[in-house]
């Protein structure tokens, strides 16, 4: 039961409670919202974000680094190259190798991230427009995520969960006619974006579903540690990728979309503006990536080629202690964090010296939003919860770790 606050007691008043949730694709999946309305207005809110049970953190410090990558597949697995990314390179900071890793490898990291973001974003306003009443925009934006999902699946034959970076580099090259396919996609995409926009950027009941709804102000996003589109839904300009460049950022030509009001619509709004500056992005990085390894040149992290392992002694014992033992790290601590889709994504990483994490703390992009979720609904109607929540874009992977 909700206790009331003062300021929301009334003697001739009785509210009504009500759990909303867990449901998909209303609440998106595991979470709960515990409500108490006067009539359909919201009086109070407890989030309740719900528990899948995996605990992704204490497994990964049962095993061992490289083993590591697959599991953070199922933190944001809507987007899970970043992820893969962004623990790859805490553990080479901790190796002290992030400055010697493979150019090209870097550059793939950095397309396959911009592609991830854009399949993120496209997914978050799909179920954001099908949720107000928008089933053609659900059906436009899932045709654009699969231009890209197909590059994906290309690149290691899955579509959701890829496990492809490794420490030291990547799990293997992309392959051949990856480039032209990535523009022709991009190409695709820009059409059915266009198609989109059109049907919702000056739409009536869309506007009046999401302009000044679910209104955060710049101050409570700051407080809240909000991150990501929701956070420059206000206007403020924060991106790591810019505020503290990482693989190629800095080399590229890009902008970052501000909103004004910080609702709902601001929310949508930044979304496609930011999946149009990937696609400026993935063009730019198409057009500088040089050819070369992807993995770094050091037998302590790269797997032996085959005709190594077949043919000499040497090789079948290093690729035997790399499959049985992985990687052994220095001992020491390190943060290393990407700009997500859904904010700053961050890996705090402890290590004794050995083959697998003392510690391990994942810092999720949506977790402080839907931590500030109460203060954003309340005065707002019941139907008002969908636009809003949609446009948190929670993933229920990040929330329960």
């Amino acid at each position: 039961m909700i206790k009331l606050s003062d300021d929301t007691k009334d003697l001739h008043t009785r509210y009504m409670t009500m759990m909303m949730g867990p449901s998909h694709p209303a609440t998106h999946g595991t979470l709960m919202m515990n409500l108490v309305l006067d009539g359909e207005t919201i009086i109070e809110v407890d989030i309740d974000p719900g528990y899948l049970h995996r605990g992704f953190e204490k497994e990964c410090e049962a095993h061992r680094w490289n083993q590591n990558v697959a599991y953070t597949d199922r933190l944001n697995y809507v987007s899970a190259i970043i992820n893969n990314v962004c623990y790859s390179m805490a553990v080479e900071k901790l190796l002290g190798i992030d400055q010697k890793i493979p150019e090209r490898a870097q550059w793939l990291r950095l397309i396959f991230s911009e592609i991830s973001r854009i399949t993120d974003h496209a997914t978050c306003l799909a179920a954001m427009t099908m949720e107000v009443g928008g089933f053609t925009g659900f059906l436009y934006l899932v045709k654009l995520r699969e231009y890209f999902y197909e590059i994906l699946e290309n690149l290691c034959g899955a579509r959701v969960t890829y496990s492809w970076t490794r420490v030291g580099g990547a799990r293997w090259d992309a392959p051949e006619g990856f480039e032209d396919q990535t523009r022709e996609a991009i190409k695709n995409s820009r059409k059915v974006l266009k198609d989109v926009r059109g049907l919702f950027d000056k739409n009536r009941i869309f506007l009046e579903r999401t302009v000044k709804i679910g209104v955060i102000s710049r101050e409570n996003a700051l407080a809240y540690g909000i991150t990501g589109p929701f956070l420059r839904s206000t206007g403020f300009n924060y991106d790591a990728r810019k505020a503290h460049p990482y693989l190629y950022y800095q080399d590229l030509d890009f902008e970052i979309p501000l909103g004004v009001n910080g609702d709902s619509y601001d929310r949508y709004y930044v979304r496609v503006l930011e999946m149009e500056q990937s696609m400026r992005i993935i063009e730019q990085a198409l057009g500088k990536i040089p050819k070369g390894p992807v993995m770094i040149d050091d037998p302590c992290l790269k797997l032996p080629e085959k005709q190594e392992v077949y043919n000499s002694i040497e090789g079948v014992i290093n690729h035997l202690k790399l499959i049985f033992e992985d990687i052994y790290v220095p001992a020491g601590e390190v943060y290393s964090y990407v700009e997500a889709p859904n904010g700053e994504l961050g890996f705090y990483l402890v290590s004794k010296g050995g083959n697998q994490p003392w510690k391990c703390r994942v810092h999720p992009p949506c977790f402080p939003i839907v931590a500030a979720l109460p203060e954003i609904l309340k005065g707002y109607m019941l139907a008002d919860i969908i636009p809003i929540f949609g446009s948190v874009n929670m993933i229920g992977g990040e929330m329960d770790r």
